[in-house]
């Protein structure tokens, strides 16, 4: 019976899409051939990291591959072997690969693809000279239990991939990998980079981290708790155009009541009224509900209150991307049990989230998404996928 059941799920070539991403790539992945082959001198490697990284993004394209077995069970598909590149992969080569390949390699063709994306959108009163517009968030996948290293309660193991998203690109950036209890304030610290406006949640309110990054010569626009203690310094008239922007308040002000840890440097205080999506069925776990006060803090005095809202607002952008991100490209499943190879599974989505944004050129709605993920799996044909995009690149 479990042969005939293991027949059944057998893989077909029909059933694979996403080979037009690779061509994409065009040689960025050749330069990996020889990478993890010091130690094998006698030539005995069959798998490569180019060939490797092109079966992890195989993985991410086709829903039908849930597992490693069946990412193996792909490899001997002659289509596959023909248009990647590559012989058989055992699940041992696999599983190696995993282990020996440097996944910080693949960091140089994140690079390089990042420098190719297009801005896909704007938001009206930012420009470059205000910085990147980086959205800053992490999320949790559970673990099995015999990840050691992957500690999270006392009964689970999980782990945390804390991302850094370009907004106006679309695009993921950066992506590091900790246990699930990994502070997410200290891995931003300690991947701060200059020119860029940070747009965070209010787990990332740390008046400490704040400093961090007005020193990495950067910006932010953050959410602060409700009952964060200030000090105004300053009253800002609240126009016409940003009171119906929701803007209710716009302050100078200093962070904090005790003496030792009052933020010295003066900030901007802006509440905005909550008006949360009515197609939503509910509000998010923790997150306003209708009528609710958002406080935002920023270090920006020259963009106007209702830009400031804004920028905040496109934050969901990178919560949208995290369940494309699980529930499409296949990452709320772990294809290995060590962070290297964790690593390789994460950068490798990047880089297949980078190659459909070079495809359809434009912003990735939920819409787009939901086509994408439904042409992964079969529910869509090409056609209706092309004419969704030819209708997204004729919007402004």
């Amino acid at each position: 019976m479990s042969n005939m059941r293991a027949k059944r799920e057998k893989i077909k070539e029909s059933q694979l899409v996403g080979f037009k991403y690779f061509q994409m790539l065009s040689g960025l992945l050749e330069r990996l051939q020889e990478a993890g082959c010091r130690r094998d001198r006698a030539h005995n490697r069959t798998l490569h990291m180019d060939q490797y990284v092109s079966l992890l993004l195989l993985y991410m394209f086709n829903p039908i591959c849930t597992s490693l077995r069946a990412l193996q069970q792909a490899s001997e598909l002659n289509k596959v072997q023909r248009l990647l590149g590559c012989a058989r992969a055992s699940l041992g080569s696999l599983s190696e690969a995993a282990r020996v390949f440097d996944s910080e390699l693949l960091k140089e063709i994140l690079l390089e693809l990042s420098g190719q994306l297009p801005q896909v959108c704007r938001i009206p009163g930012l420009d470059a000279s205000h910085g990147i517009l980086t959205a800053v968030d992490g999320t949790l996948i559970e673990a099995v239990a015999n990840m050691a290293w992957a500690t999270w309660r006392s009964d689970r193991n999980g782990i945390k991939v804390h991302t850094q998203f370009e907004i106006l690109k679309g695009v993921p950036v950066d992506m590091e990998v900790t246990d699930a209890n990994g502070n997410e304030k200290t891995i931003l610290g300690l991947h701060l980079q200059p020119h860029r406006l940070y747009v965070l949640d209010r787990g990332y309110a740390k008046y400490r981290l704040f400093e961090e990054i007005l020193k990495a010569q950067s910006s932010f626009v953050c959410r602060i708790c409700d009952n964060a203690v200030w000090q105004e310094i300053q009253d800002h008239p609240v126009s016409e155009k940003a009171r119906r922007a929701g803007i209710v308040l716009d302050k100078t002000v200093r962070l904090g009541g005790n003496p030792a840890t009052t933020l010295q440097t003066p900030l901007r205080l802006i509440a905005v009224q909550c008006t949360p999506n009515r197609k939503r069925y509910c509000t998010v776990r923790g997150g306003p509900a209708q009528g609710d006060l958002l406080w935002i803090a920023t270090d920006r005095f020259d963009l106007d209150a209702e830009t400031i809202a804004t920028i905040y607002k496109r934050r969901w952008t990178i919560e949208i991307f995290f369940r494309f991100f699980k529930h499409v490209l296949g990452c709320r499943h772990l294809l290995s049990q060590s962070r290297n190879g964790i690593e390789l599974q994460m950068y490798a989505a990047m880089i297949a989230c980078m190659l459909i944004s070079l495809w359809t050129g434009k912003k990735p709605t939920l819409r787009t998404y939901e086509m994408i993920g439904w042409y992964f799996s079969g529910m869509a044909s090409e056609e209706e996928l092309l004419a969704h995009i030819a209708r997204l690149q004729k919007q402004d």
